[in-house]
């Protein structure tokens, strides 16, 4: 069978290496001209760990990802005022944890395929027609193709969801934060293996020191989502305004973005549906649940999601009703509760009063006690989820 996934991030390859193991042929389409690389430093654990195992992937993320020291908080002479170990994350995590960039974890999972599956870069889908044998999709530049099945695997803002599903607006539910990240070359200080952040009321600015004398910054600010942000220039100028006065090594790191030519910007937001399917055509990832970025799990949650829908597709034979049915019953409670969990940890990035700054960063003193963070951390990280065991295609 011909299955069609949109998006080569994360979720989309994977999905692409578990059917391709179930003998499914695969094409990924991705509308960005080469694979996207660098990106921000995220925290991987979990079941979607699990599924990199189950990939042969852990070397390598090991070896890309870094064991951070700890997380650490500062004031505006750079002075610490509270923070925590990292190794009380790697213990709640029994050691299946690390932080990686996410373009290395993207490219780690795409270059598992080999040449198992096809990828058309630079590429879109147009539009989307389903029949009761299958599904005609248009493209922007090349001729039609019909497949048995369309999945997009697109992100938060995916155009499968808009061409099948409806407007993104149905679906959106806005946190009340914007977020943007940048890396740079060559920024001073550095504080290896040191997650630092600086937080004022409604703003947080961090950076972490990578390799290559690369240094990656995050920025976070609370917004009511009325902002005309439309295009880099209005995201460059809407952090100047928020970050020009704010203190700390604000002044130099916006100065770094300036000359910089890459800059992620977007509103944290997730993504809520009442189904993650129509017909032939089913939703993953970010594209079904996004969590929101500042939820620290989308990737892994990504790569689970991937895993149990193929795994459904391959234990259905081709039933896809049925397939897209099982998908759901397995994840849908499960990313509900990791959504609710999201919300209240968005908060915790940039409290929106003096107050509950004060409030976060006592907490964060309070994980210097191991059993008080191996409690909280075990309760707000550990998995309630059990992969499913699906039976390995014949051999061909």
């Amino acid at each position: 069978m011909n299955v069609l996934i949109s998006g080569a991030g994360i979720a989309g390859p994977t999905l692409a290496y578990w059917l391709a193991r179930y003998g499914f042929r695969a094409t990924l389409v991705e509308h960005a001209p080469r694979l996207r690389t660098g990106g921000y430093v995220i925290d991987f654990w979990g079941t979607g760990f699990e599924v990199a195992e189950r990939m042969g992937l852990t070397p390598q993320l090991r070896h890309l990802g870094y064991d951070i020291q700890e997380v650490r908080t500062v004031d505006t002479h750079g002075d610490r005022r509270s923070g925590f170990t990292a190794e009380v994350l790697r213990d709640a995590m029994q050691g299946r944890y690390t932080s990686i960039a996410r373009g290395d974890l993207a490219a780690a999972v795409y270059q598992s395929l080999g040449a198992r599956v096809e990828t058309l870069f630079g590429e879109r889908i147009s539009a989307i027609e389903q029949d009761a044998a299958g599904v005609q999709v248009a493209f922007e530049h090349i001729p039609a193709r019909r497949y048995d099945f369309v999945i997009g695997a697109d992100g938060l803002h995916s155009s499968v969801r808009a061409l099948v599903f409806g407007a993104e607006e149905r679906f959106e539910k806005f946190l009340g934060y914007h977020v943007a990240a940048f890396e740079t070359e060559a920024y001073r200080p550095r504080d290896e293996l040191v997650y630092v952040g600086y937080t004022r009321p409604g703003k947080q600015v961090a950076r972490f020191a990578m390799r290559a004398d690369r240094t990656m910054f995050l920025f976070v600010c609370a917004s009511d989502g009325t902002e005309n942000v439309a295009d880099d220039a209005a995201a460059r100028r809407f952090l100047h305004t928020q970050f020009d006065a704010a203190g700390w090594e604000c002044r130099a790191i916006l100065a770094a973005m300036d000359r910089n030519t890459e800059l992620y910007f977007d509103r944290v937001s997730q993504i809520r549906m009442d189904t993650w399917s129509n017909g032939r055509v089913a939703l993953v990832g970010d594209a079904a649940a996004c969590p929101s970025l500042l939820a620290g799990e989308g990737a892994a949650r990504a790569m689970t999601a991937a895993y149990v829908l193929a795994g459904e597709l391959h234990a259905a034979a081709g039933d896809y009703a049925l397939a897209f049915a099982r998908y759901e019953e397995h994840l849908r409670a499960f990313l509900a509760g990791k959504q609710r969990e999201a919300v209240k940890f968005a908060g915790a990035f940039a409290p929106r009063t003096a107050l509950g700054l004060f409030v976060r960063n006592q907490a964060m003193h309070a994980f210097v006690i191991p059993a008080v963070a191996r409690h909280f951390l075990t309760r707000s990280l550990v998995d309630r989820f059990t992969l499913p065991e699906y039976p390995e295609a014949p051999a061909r």
